[in-house]
């Protein structure tokens, strides 16, 4: 029996698709795996016992990244899971500011008599604009940023894209009549309103500062709905005060943005609708149980993709490596001994995995230099 640990509250639904071989453990060191939405795990020791941590959602800034990944400890999340609750909510975002919809309903919620007659004379200074027609620029044609996109297009917006690592997939995914260019230069200057869909990295942190925001047009929005870090504050409140923009729409309210003038905040909505947490738990749960009982890596954000399906009867030799480039040429010598049916793997930065698929009774593993983490898997474990 496989232990699995929930350190915030995980979707039911989700969790229904555990099978009999998993129970719901409290007992996080001694799981097998954990399931995590927004917990900070930067302090938490982690036992030996763990294999792997599936975040039921996108971000994963609470969970350390390298002190798993040393420790030989997968890390899942679940991109595109909840990529329409987002993409509706940056929509609501689009509308809140053209409207000036918040404003509105502060004022209306403030009017105590003659509200009939009052609304009809002070709803003229909340007149806004209408989204068809204007351009939005999409910065980040990822899951999220291609269903923005497309909504946007078919609320009769012009779209333009601009992404470094603009995949196949998202290509076939969008619609023909978005345009993408080679340079975030080249679209900011066209938009009217520029929405943020790119992850929080090192590279990222801080992108959207006073180099971009004096390239936007004066009367511009821009909306972030991925992460706040992505946006330099000093340098948005520098642009929102001389009006190098008009407006800027978050999800993610700070102590430095907070009760400041031409901004609309929300409280990190994105991803809360049910079946946003629905998608999202299912997601990070069948993924935790393919590595467990298979071996397999989807959508891991510290080792790479690997998978021979499942184990249909045969053995596996899960081998997690550091510093090593070539994982499946060091695995294959460390158990040269087994007749080996099949074995794939691959390398993610510093860290590479190799899976092996043998007949062969494996009883015990060789300590090699620039091998992390060994496990053998048979199909009867439970």
């Amino acid at each position: 029996m496989y232990k699995i640990a929930t350190l915030n509250k995980i979707s039911p639904v989700g969790l229904s698709h555990l099978s009999d071989k998993y129970m719901i453990s409290d007992e996080v060191s001694c799981s097998s795996g954990i399931l995590v939405r927004s917990q900070d795990m930067h302090e938490m020791e982690l036992g030996k016992e763990v294999l792997a941590i599936a975040r039921a959602g996108a971000g994963v800034n609470n969970i350390p990244l390298d002190k798993c990944a040393d420790a030989g400890i997968v890390v899942f999340n679940t991109p595109g899971a909840n990529a329409n609750a987002v993409k509706e909510l940056v929509i609501a975002g689009l509308l809140l500011s053209a409207r000036n919809i918040p404003a509105a309903l502060n004022w209306v919620g403030d009017l105590t008599e003659n509200v009939g007659k009052t609304v009809e004379k002070g709803k003229s200074q909340f007149a806004g604009s209408e989204i068809k027609g204007k351009t939005l620029g999409v910065i980040g044609l990822g899951a999220i940023g291609v269903l923005v996109a497309n909504a946007a297009s078919d609320l009769g917006m012009k779209v333009i894209g601009y992404d470094p690592y603009f995949s196949t997939k998202s290509a076939l995914s969008l619609y023909p009549t978005t345009e993408v260019k080679a340079e975030i230069k080249d679209v900011l200057p066209l938009c009217d309103y520029v929405t943020i869909h790119v992850p929080a990295m090192d590279s990222t942190k801080g992108m959207f500062n006073s180099e971009l925001f004096s390239l936007m047009k004066d009367s511009a929005v821009l909306l972030n709905f991925s992460r706040d870090k992505l946006v330099n504050e000093k340098d948005l409140l520098a642009a929102l005060e001389e009006n190098q923009i008009s407006r800027y729409v978050t999800d993610f309210p700070t102590d430095g943005i907070v009760g400041k003038d031409k901004i609309i905040l929300l409280p990190h909505l994105g991803a809360s609708t049910a079946e946003a947490e629905d998608n999202c738990a299912t997601m990070a749960v069948e993924q935790l149980m393919d590595y467990i009982e298979n071996g397999n890596i989807t959508n891991s954000v510290n080792f790479p993709a690997v998978n021979l399906g499942p184990i249909n009867g045969d053995n596996r030799i899960a081998v997690i490596t550091k510093g090593e480039p070539n994982p499946i040429k060091l695995a294959a010598a460390m158990f040269a001994d087994l007749s080996i049916n099949a074995i794939v793997g691959n390398v993610r930065g510093e860290y590479g995995y190799a899976l092996i698929s043998t007949k062969d009774l494996v009883k015990s593993a060789p300590k090699v230099d620039g091998v992390v983490r060994v496990r053998v898997i048979q199909p009867d474990e439970m």
